[in-house]
This record gives C-alpha cells, structure tokens and sequence, in this order.
C-alpha cells in the first residue's frame, strides 16, 4: 500500500476513487511512563516512553486504515491527515486519527 500526504502520486496517475478511509488507535499512558516524563520535564531531554507510545499508535491508525483501504480494492491512500487528542479525566489516554482517499493507481 503507498501512503502519501500528497494529494496525488507523481508519475503514477490515478485510476480509480474508492472512498475516504480512516483508521484509529487509542493508547493509554501508564503511571511509570508519567513518572519519567514528569522528570525529563525538570531535567530536560526527550520523553522516549511517550515518542514510543505515541508512534506505535500512529503505525496502529495507518495499519487500520491501510486494510479498509486494501478490501475496497486500493493499492494506495492519498491526502493522508494525521491528528492527535489527548483523553480521558487527566488526560490519559492518547488518541490518533488518520485519513485519506483510498485509491488506485
């Protein structure tokens, strides 16, 4: 599947439109990895638990999305949006959305 934030793939026109497709991960953060940012916080540096979480999500959205795009008949996704929310009562749980047109090229 090719994945591109671009609205179209140079060199390779689209054939077909099947639809905008989405995908969704909703990812809790855990006590320890709010302990050890909380002290990155103070100290200075990068919360490397949090850059974890947070990418393993956004690969979860893109797999999600790439396989509603795959059973449409699509070997791309074009206009790829990437959002991110943070949820919960203290903000606890980490949301990424991602969309696009599904395609073929």
């Amino acid at each position: 599947m090719l994945l591109a934030t671009t609205p179209t793939l140079e060199g390779r026109p689209i054939r077909q439109y099947h639809g905008v497709v989405t995908g969704e991960a909703i990812i809790g953060a855990n006590i320890f990895k709010d302990l050890f940012a909380s002290i990155r916080n103070v100290v200075g540096g990068r919360a490397g638990a949090y850059e974890s979480t947070l990418a393993d999500a956004r690969s979860a959205a893109m797999e999600d999305m790439s396989e509603v795009a795959a059973k449409l008949g699509a070997n791309a996704i074009v206009g790829i949006d990437i959002d991110y929310e943070v949820l919960g009562a203290d903000n606890g749980m980490l949301m990424v959305c991602v969309s696009g047109t599904a395609v073929t090229v």
